[in-house]
């Protein structure tokens, strides 16, 4: 794409955030041949663009990707036709809020720029979609014969589950559990990487959901998939020949909470008048907070949607354009490869069980987490491996700061993990939980560590202090410690890793940090600002924190 770029006269980019504000993987390379410092001034003069940016509020850098390609290519001569678009997951009606007004403003724009020719009418936005896809019958024992695409895919690997451990209280709220598969290939990962899983929904939501929309009969019928609208995307790994209990298992999301396009689709499929002048409703402007009431405040899954919606009769063509697709998870590996021969073939995994309640009372579980939960020694999956962002110090002398409250604690096991194999002694783990007695991931792991002299560990506990005293977080712990914060991050050019929740977590460890800079250091409040976002830039500073 980025060769291609140049010959092109209008784009239209649709840029998602990843981590603390980088660029999703596909963008990587179109970015960096951006940041050529030897490209000309007036390279994209013929260009006109559009971008709209997927992120979320509650993380500072929100769309940073796409605010800094729009930057970029205006810089590089090429012309914004419309003003940049910015869609919120924090907005309750998610990235529909910003979408649809950008949609019509683009639009507007485009028919201005670009006329129809005469006797051309544009499409109503009302009007039905050709299915990406068509189906046919195959032959009974073709699902048999067919490869998995996943297990044929060399990025991924077979593993057998050896240990699924809860390692929270069993009375705590929440459930935490450490996993460990073993594999027969010789993977390779590196402190930071992800494992890459594909979940499955539980059967018997599926087997309620294929009876509810009428399906149940031919649901293990084998069936052809065509990909017809190739601009349109399919689930990863779909195999071509498969059967709509596949489908609903394994690469749509039923349990997902549904976005406006979904009613937008659904309405065509409804039989029942007042279920159709309901979904007309919906999706008018007048309409929006009903929706939202109905749907994203009180999280009302897609099946649920359609158990009241009973009249909607889906064509199974449709199956890819309704529903959305069931995505690979991505968790932070929490184990080092070369920790010790044991390892060397294994990956740990430290994963909270999704379980909560909607302002219903209705009782939710993650997709996911889940189905891990369900695992059983012997049980066996395919893993995908993934670079993360996080990176070790080419110097093994510099020291390495860890911060991980909750289970952003993985990540750090696996830094650690790899830097006491090598010897190295001078590395600090922050760690916060609740309850020193509930959700201390791996503390006796810690205190081991700590005892032989292998690692500085401070914990802190927020719930275990006396009733009415001020709680104590992890960013408490480091301005406690700014002589020694200043002495190795200003001093010895520390590396500082901030891994788990992006609520307030991460920029009061910023701050912690900064404090320690003024305090310690004797810099300015702006030095010390400064200093920070220079150790991002140069990588000596490395969040990898969710939502």
């Amino acid at each position: 794409m980025q060769t291609e770029l140049i010959n092109e006269h209008l784009v239209i980019f649709v840029v998602s955030t990843t981590g603390s504000g980088h660029e999703p993987r596909a963008m990587t390379p179109l970015w960096n041949m951006l940041l050529r410092a030897d490209l000309p001034e007036d390279l994209f003069e013929d260009l006109a663009f559009a971008t709209f940016g997927l992120g979320d509020s509650a993380y500072e850098k929100f769309c940073w990707p796409a605010k800094l390609l729009s930057r970029r290519l205006v810089k590089l001569g090429a012309t914004e036709i419309c003003a940049r678009g910015e869609g919120d997951d924090q907005h309750h009606l998610g990235i529909d809020g910003a979408l649809g007004p950008w949609m019509k403003q683009l639009s507007s724009v485009l028919t201005q720029i670009f006329p129809l020719p005469d006797g051309v009418v544009a499409e109503s936005p009302d009007s039905l979609p050709p299915p990406r896809i068509s189906i046919s019958d195959a032959s009974a024992g073709a699902q048999l014969t067919r490869k998995d695409p996943l297990v044929v895919d060399r990025e991924y690997h077979l593993a057998t589950v050896t240990c699924n451990k809860r390692i929270t209280a069993e009375d705590w709220y929440q459930d935490v559990r450490h996993f460990e598969f073993a594999f027969d290939d010789d993977i390779q990962y590196n402190p930071g990487d992800v494992a890459v899983i594909h979940p499955e929904t539980i059967a018997e939501d599926v087997e309620s959901f294929l009876s509810c929309i009428s399906y149940a009969n031919s649901a293990d019928d084998p069936i052809n998939i065509r990909h017809t609208l190739e601009d349109q995307s399919l689930p990863d790994h779909l195999p071509t020949t498969t059967t709509l209990r596949e489908i609903f298992t394994r690469y749509v999301d039923i349990n997902a909470v549904p976005r406006r396009s979904f009613f937008a689709l659904l309405k065509h499929f409804a039989q029942d008048e007042l279920e159709r002048e309901k979904l007309e409703e919906f999706l008018s402007e007048e309409g929006a907070d009903e929706m939202y009431e109905y749907c994203q405040r009180p999280r009302r899954t897609i099946r649920e949607v359609l158990e009241e919606f009973r009249s909607a009769k889906i064509p199974r063509e449709y199956v890819f354009d309704l529903f959305p697709p069931l995505r690979p998870r991505q968790f932070s590996i929490a184990s080092s490869v070369k920790a010790s021969h044991q390892y060397s073939r294994s990956i740990h995994l430290c994963i909270a069980i999704v379980q909560y309640r909607t302002m219903l009372k209705i009782p939710r579980r993650g997709v996911c987490t889940s189905w891990l939960s369900r695992l059983k020694p012997g049980d066996q999956l395919q893993i995908g491996i993934q670079k993360g962002f996080i990176t070790l110090p080419t110097d093994s002398k510099t020291p390495v700061i860890c911060i991980g409250p909750g289970t952003g604690v993985a990540p750090m096991r696996a830094v650690i993990q790899e830097r006491v194999r090598q010897g190295i002694y001078e590395d600090t783990l922050y760690f916060g939980c609740r309850s020193a007695s509930k959700d201390h991931h791996y503390g006796d792991e810690w205190r081991a560590y700590a005892t032989n002299g292998e690692l500085t560990y401070r914990a802190a506990f927020s719930r275990d202090g006396p009733e009415g005293t001020a709680r104590t977080y992890v960013q408490a712990l480091i301005r406690e410690d700014a002589k020694r914060i200043w002495e190795l991050v200003g001093k010895r050019d520390a590396w500082v890793y901030i891994s788990g929740s992006a609520n307030k977590m991460p920029a009061a460890v910023r701050e912690a940090i900064q404090y320690a800079l003024v305090s310690e250091g004797g810099m300015s409040e702006e030095d010390a600002t400064e200093y920070v976002v220079r150790m991002e830039k140069e990588g000596r500073l490395i969040e990898e924190c969710w939502s």
